[in-house]
């Protein structure tokens, strides 16, 4: 091997030597976190994030609705107490009138209604009750019913009244066999007087107008 050859891969290696000390310096000084070629954006911009936080109501809206506070009563016309109030009497007044005995009265019978019902209401039952047919009937065949409701829905709601759809389920003993009977009914609880009573109902199917003025 000359002098020349020898030179050369002297030279060789110390090239190889310097460019390695390059690479591992610039692989240790490089700060952390910096996002790669794949990543990085054009021209070194950072990266912007959608907003975050509740929009801001338009002009003219003091604030926006959430579902969490809104209150619907304070937009109807019966408080919550009150719709509490008529959908109980609505639900105790289906169970009551689906309940009744061969060996009552029609007065009896009524008589269980009546705080329930406006006096009209009361009267028309008691003189359906009291029809010759149907008291011949059940005395007949030893008919005794008894009756439990439900309330499926409120089918309508005006200034003075409420409309609820509910669900009567009759047990009906009649000649000693048993049977069950489920009808729903569309009853109209309404103001009278200061105090709520029934003032109509209807098998659900016909419909019902609400207001009673």
């Amino acid at each position: 091997m000359n002098l020349n050859d020898r030179r050369r891969k002297l030279l060789f290696a110390g090239l190889v030597v310097v460019l390695a000390a390059i690479g591992v310096y610039l692989t240790v000084a490089a700060p952390a976190g910096e996002p790669d070629g794949a990543d990085a954006r054009p021209g070194g911009a950072p990266a912007t994030s959608a907003p975050t936080g509740p929009a801001s109501p338009p002009p003219g809206i003091e604030g926006t609705v959430a579902p969490g506070d809104f209150d619907i009563y304070r937009l109807l016309p019966f408080s919550r107490q009150e719709f509490a109030t008529a959908a109980d009497l609505a639900q105790r007044f289906v169970a009551a009138y689906g309940t009744y005995r061969f060996d009552e009265t029609p007065q009896t019978y009524t008589a269980r209604l009546s705080g329930l019902a406006t006096d009209e209401l009361g009267a028309q039952l008691e003189r359906d009750a009291a029809t010759p047919g149907l008291l011949e009937e059940r005395r007949r065949n030893e008919v005794v019913a008894e009756s439990t409701a439900t309330l499926d829905q409120v089918r309508n709601i005006e200034n003075n009244s409420v409309v609820f759809v509910v669900t009567g389920l009759q047990k009906v003993t009649k000649g000693g066999r048993e049977s069950s009977d489920s009808r729903r009914y569309a009853v109209t609880v309404a103001r009278e007087g200061g105090s709520l009573k029934v003032y109509a109902f209807q098998p659900a199917d016909v419909g019902q107008a609400g207001d009673t003025g």
